[in-house]
């Protein structure tokens, strides 16, 4: 209870950012004085009921959201709990780096066993991939194109062409692959 003051401080002044206000902006929003939201802001304030439920309307969220511990916007995914595929019965595996759903958008770390082959998916259209190999060395076959990718290189290629990955050494290879969508400009 007694960190009730600065996570009301910290939660509007978050949410003022995130919307754009400035103080005054939405202590007009709210219909209080600048000086209440401004004591409010510094966590030294202690608000009457009806001036909380002025700013979470102005603001657009719950009570419980302005009094709540502030969340953090960043997420530590352990390692063990990172999404892994596994194809060619396990000598290739797929690490899902981006945890979040993009239309789009991937990020994997593939990891390829010694004279190892997968097959890619063509990505959706508008999309470029960006391969860089991080150990070892991968031959990519795009559409009808071959390259020797090393340590170090990075390869960028249409996404939605057909293309495959071949570890081109007898040792583990490992390769970090980006899709994204390009935008075009006319």
């Amino acid at each position: 209870m007694d960190n009730l003051p600065a996570y009301l401080a910290a939660n509007i002044t978050k949410l003022r950012a995130l919307k754009g206000f400035s103080q005054a902006q939405l202590a007009e929003l709210a219909a209080i004085p600048r000086s209440t939201l401004t004591n409010i802001e510094s966590g030294a304030g202690n608000p009457s009921l009806n001036n909380l439920v002025r700013v979470s309307a102005a603001l657009g969220v719950g009570i419980e959201e302005l009094l709540s511990k502030p969340r953090s916007e960043s997420i530590l995914i352990p390692a063990a709990q990172v999404p892994t595929q596994s194809r060619g019965h396990g000598r290739v595996k797929m690490h899902k780096l981006l945890p979040d759903k993009i239309k789009g958008i991937e990020l994997d770390k593939i990891v390829l066993a010694g004279d190892a082959v997968m097959g890619g998916h063509p990505h959706l259209d508008g999309t470029k991939e960006y391969l860089t190999v991080t150990q070892g060395e991968f031959l990519i076959h795009v559409g009808r194109e071959r390259f020797n990718v090393k340590e170090g290189d990075v390869l960028a290629f249409p996404g939605n062409q057909p293309h495959s990955y071949r570890n081109a050494r007898k040792t583990e290879s490992i390769a970090v692959s980006m899709v994204i969508p390009v935008p075009v400009f006319l």
